[in-house]
């Protein structure tokens, strides 16, 4: 069975989780307050498409393309990006929660994360290379045997790495963010 393919088109306040979003590949689309919540968008693709307060909470990704999304104002909890179709995968997020999700191996080099919460978010051996992280609350995620040479951790806060587990080469961070790079030596710093 062919796929749709959807391109230039406006879907707002749509509830995908009574009628599923179509599969197909959809190009230059807008999506505003829709409601993903629990639906399958597996073997769906995304080209240049912006996603504006919406949830996609729990949301099946097998296979799914993201390329070039933009995710704004929008709650994308308990998702797998790593179950993503990773070619092309460039994504970027501007005031969203991100918690408990899971970007295992994920290539993403230069990726804006801005004013987002990744708490309990995993990066394990993810290539951040280049990524900003620009005002994000970093409670509790992972990052191990992660690239993240020149990313950018300057105005985020909250988050723990450790520097050698992880290739932090140029990478940059506040004065009073290294302190997230010493927890694992239990040192008090005043």
């Amino acid at each position: 069975m062919e796929q749709e393919y959807i391109a230039d088109k406006v879907f707002s306040k749509a509830d995908y989780t009574v009628t599923p979003l179509p599969k197909g590949d959809y190009e230059c689309c807008k999506f505003n307050n829709c409601d993903f919540s629990n639906s399958n968008l597996s073997d769906t693709n995304f080209i240049d498409c912006t996603f504006d307060g919406c949830n996609i909470s729990l949301v099946k990704l097998n296979n799914t393309g993201l390329r070039d999304v933009k995710f704004q104002n929008c709650k994308l909890t308990g998702l797998r990006f790593d179950n993503c179709h990773e070619f092309g995968l460039a994504v970027e997020f501007r005031d969203c929660i991100l918690n408990h999700s899971s970007f295992f191996r994920t290539k993403l080099k230069k990726t804006s994360f801005t004013g987002s919460k990744l708490h309990e978010v995993d990066f394990t051996e993810c290539d951040l290379s280049g990524s900003v992280f620009s005002n994000c609350d970093l409670s509790r995620t992972l990052f191990q045997k992660t690239n993240l040479e020149k990313a950018d951790f300057r105005t985020s806060y909250n988050y723990t790495l450790d520097p050698e587990a992880n290739r932090i080469k140029k990478a940059k961070f506040s004065s009073a963010g290294v302190i997230g790079l010493l927890n694992k030596y239990e040192i008090e710093i005043s």
